[in-house]
This record gives C-alpha cells, sequence and structure tokens, in this order.
C-alpha cells in the first residue's frame, strides 16, 4: 500500500472512530439526562432507540445514495450534520425536542458505514483491499471504546452533558476540513474497480444462506443494542470506586484534579471493557477460514449466552469481569458476519447487501435499547437478571440459527475445504 493510499485510508479511519463515538454518545451521559429531566429509564430507552433506529434503517438508503451521489460528498455530510446535531444537543430545552435531536444525530450517522466502506474499496486495489480493512475495522473497535472513555473524561472535569455534546461537535468539523481538502486532491478510483473483473469463486450467490443469516443479524443486534445503551448505568451500579488508582494514574499523563464522580467512573470502566473487544475481533479474524465460518459464528454466540447470564447474577466488582468476558467473545461475530455475508452475496450486490446488514441489525436490533429500558424501569431491582437472562435467550437462538445455517450450507456442498491463510480482512466489520 503506498503512503498515499495509507493515509487517506487512515483519515477515513478516523471517521470511523468518530461515528461510533456518536452512536454511543447518548449512552455514555444516560443517566444524567434522566436525572436532569426526572425521568426512568423507560423514558430513556426510547431516547436510546431513536438514535439508534435511524443509524441503522437509513444506512440501506446512504448505500444507495453513495452509489450514485458519491461517497465523498456523503461522508462530510455525515460529519457536518452530525457536529449539527451535536450542537443542537448542546442547546435543547426539552425532553420532546431531545428524541428529535437524537433522530437527526442517528440519521447523519447512519451515513458512515455504507460510505465509508465504500470509498475504502474504491480507493485500494485487491491487493491492498484486506489490509486497509483491517485498519478500519480495529480503528471502529477502538471507537466503540474511546467512546464512554471520553465521556468519563470530560464529566469528572465537572462538565454537564450538554457540555459533552458541545465538545463532540470539534472533532467532527475538524475531520470534514481534513477530508475535503484530502479528498479534493486524491485521484477517485471508483469505475477502473467496477471494472475489474472478480477472481474466480468470488461470484457466487446464496440468497437462502444470506436471509437466514439476517434473521440472526437482527436478532443480534436487539442484544447488541439492549446491552450497549445501558452498559455505563449497568456498570456505575456496580458501586465500584476504582478513584484510587485513578488519581495516581492520570496525574502522570497530565490529567490530574478530576472530581470522579459514580457516572464518570462508570465510563471509564466501560471504555474499558468495550476496548476488550478487539482482542475478540483480532482473534476471529486470524483464526477463521471459509470453511469454519458457520461453526465459529454459532459457536461464539453459544459462549455469549452463558456471559450474559453472568451479568445479569453478578454483583460489585464481578459485573466488571462478566462484561470483560462478554466483550471480546460478542465482538467475535464481526469479522465472522461480515466474511459470510461476502461468501453468500455476489460481488455486484455486495453494497446493496452491507447496506441491508446495517439496517437490519442496528435498526430493527436497536428496538433492544427500548425493551432494556422498559424492563428495568418496570420490575427494578428484578430488571438487570430478567434483562439479562432475556438476552441471554435471545443469544442461544442466534446460536441455534448459526447452526441451521452451517448445516443448510453444508447439505448444499458449498463448504469449500480448501487450505489456505487465514482471513486477512479482520477490519470488514462494523
Amino acid at each position: 500500500m503506498s503512503r498515499s493510499t495509507l493515509r487517506l485510508v487512515l483519515l477515513i479511519s478516523f471517521c470511523h472512530v468518530l461515528v461510533h463515538v456518536y452512536e454511543l454518545s447518548f449512552a455514555s451521559v444516560e443517566q444524567l439526562v434522566a436525572d436532569e429531566f426526572a425521568v426512568d429509564t423507560g423514558a430513556t430507552g426510547w431516547l436510546g432507540f431513536g438514535l439508534r433506529v435511524p443509524f441503522g434503517l437509513f444506512a440501506l438508503l446512504a448505500g444507495w445514495l453513495a452509489d450514485h451521489w458519491g461517497a465523498k460528498r456523503l461522508l462530510l455530510v455525515y460529519l457536518l450534520g452530525a457536529s449539527g446535531a451535536a450542537l443542537l444537543a448542546w442547546l435543547t430545552p426539552a425532553l420532546g425536542m431531545l428524541f428529535v435531536v437524537m433522530f437527526s444525530l442517528g440519521t447523519f450517522a447512519s451515513i458512515y458505514h455504507p460510505a465509508g466502506v465504500a470509498l475504502i474499496s474504491h480507493e485500494t486495489s485487491p491487493e491492498n483491499r484486506p489490509l486497509a480493512l483491517g485498519y478500519h475495522g480495529i480503528f471502529g473497535s477502538a471507537g466503540i471504546a474511546a467512546g464512554p472513555f471520553l465521556a468519563g473524561l470530560v464529566l469528572a472535569t465537572g462538565a454537564s452533558w450538554r457540555q459533552y455534546y458541545l465538545v463532540l461537535t470539534v472533532p467532527g468539523v475538524l475531520l470534514a476540513v481534513l477530508l475535503f481538502f484530502r479528498l479534493h486532491h486524491a485521484p477517485y478510483r471508483g469505475d477502473d474497480d467496477r471494472k475489474a473483473p472478480p477472481p474466480a469463486g468470488d461470484d457466487e450467490s446464496h440468497w437462502d444462506c444470506y436471509f437466514l443469516l439476517m434473521a440472526a443479524a437482527t436478532l443480534s443486534g436487539f442484544v447488541y443494542a439492549a446491552v450497549m445503551t445501558f452498559m455505563p448505568r449497568y456498570l456505575t451500579e456496580a458501586g465500584v470506586r476504582p478513584e484510587r488508582f485513578l488519581d495516581t494514574f492520570l496525574p502522570a499523563i497530565g490529567l490530574g484534579g478530576a472530581r470522579w464522580n459514580p457516572v464518570s467512573v462508570g465510563n471509564l470502566l466501560t471504555g474499558a471493557v468495550l476496548l476488550l473487544g478487539i482482542l475478540g475481533q483480532y482473534t476471529a479474524g486470524r483464526t477463521a477460514r471459509p470453511n469454519t465460518l458457520e461453526p465459529m459464528i454459532a459457536l461464539t454466540f453459544l459462549a455469549v449466552a452463558p456471559c450474559l447470564l453472568w451479568m445479569g447474577l453478578a454483583t460489585g466488582w464481578m459485573r466488571v469481569c462478566a462484561a470483560a468476558l462478554f466483550a471480546p467473545l460478542f465482538f467475535m461475530h464481526q469479522p465472522l458476519f461480515n466474511s459470510l455475508v461476502a461468501k453468500y452475496v455476489p460481488r455486484r450486490r455486495r453494497g446493496l447487501a452491507y447496506g441491508l446488514s446495517f439496517t437490519i441489525g442496528f435498526g430493527i436490533g436497536s428496538s433492544g435499547s427500548a425493551f432494556a429500558g422498559k424492563v428495568k424501569s418496570t420490575l427494578g431491582v428484578h430488571g438487570t437478571l430478567v434483562n439479562y437472562g432475556t438476552l441471554a435467550a435471545v443469544s442461544l437462538v442466534v446460536g441455534v440459527l448459526c447452526l441451521v445455517l452451517w448445516r443448510r450450507h453444508r447439505a448444499k456442498g458449498r463448504i469449500a475445504d480448501v487450505p489456505g491463510p487465514p482471513l486477512d480482512d479482520v477490519g470488514a466489520m462494523v
């Protein structure tokens, strides 16, 4: 990969970091919003749903627009629109208006995945594309962890949740400026890439398997939204207080004088836990083979189920341990899932297929936020066990669906038992 291409890929990957910071922005301040407006988790669950549902549902439209209008322009719309929505969150006076703002933020953020992945695929060659997508995926995982971690640091300075959203306007505008000047002078390879002949065996279609995979994606998206929306609250309510460690470590990097509160500590713990997701994605990407994708993703979800049940039963530091085990196991499914999409869908339809997968996983699956909030507010102290117990059952169903997918694919003789290197596209993930 040339230095010019690498710089472009890294710049787009920073946009990937930011989209996950925006995605998790409300979860990071959910408790403070609930306190200010005197509402319970039932109401904040709907606010989280309001951000997540357009984040997924509009991805299909964004993919179509990227093909017809240009991925470069759409990335600029994403960055400036999301920054503007964050600015409106800072100014929002009422709870109803905040729902509209969250919906707007989710709408602009939905543009990134289909546009960003499409742009990388156009600006790279078949030889260096897996490496480029690898960088892209690792940055996305870092963004998932960076969202709550950044919130924890900002809130520890005494800032309000509104001021946190004001902070989030800055990186979007800066990246938009950098992207505009960088892409303005960059040659566009899209036409040449579309004319390139597909490699042998890389243009097959197995739509029955693809739609069975989409059923699994709906349920896994439900689990993702339910867990991620309330992860900071879950760890805050664990009651652990690592302030002594933080007061020793942070002054060493110039962040001394922080005023720790339970919410900021919960966000820092969430960031640390989610950072472990990188290990799961890397491990799955490096160890999987084309003929082991289905059994590996099935085993992943079957292993996630007891972790979710443990999260429902755990208290104190055991909550941190349970969440730390859940993160790498759960995020293992992402490189496996995206590799399966490429396995079942012909090249000429993969953009649309990935757009649909984002729509289903992030859009329909976003109902998990509303479900988790309603269970928590209705059942009180018993809500945690019921919530995570239900999510454990859903994860088991996903595992069974993937086993059915494996058997169906084998029955049709579609598994190619060809030795080869591990899947290098560890970053072909959300």
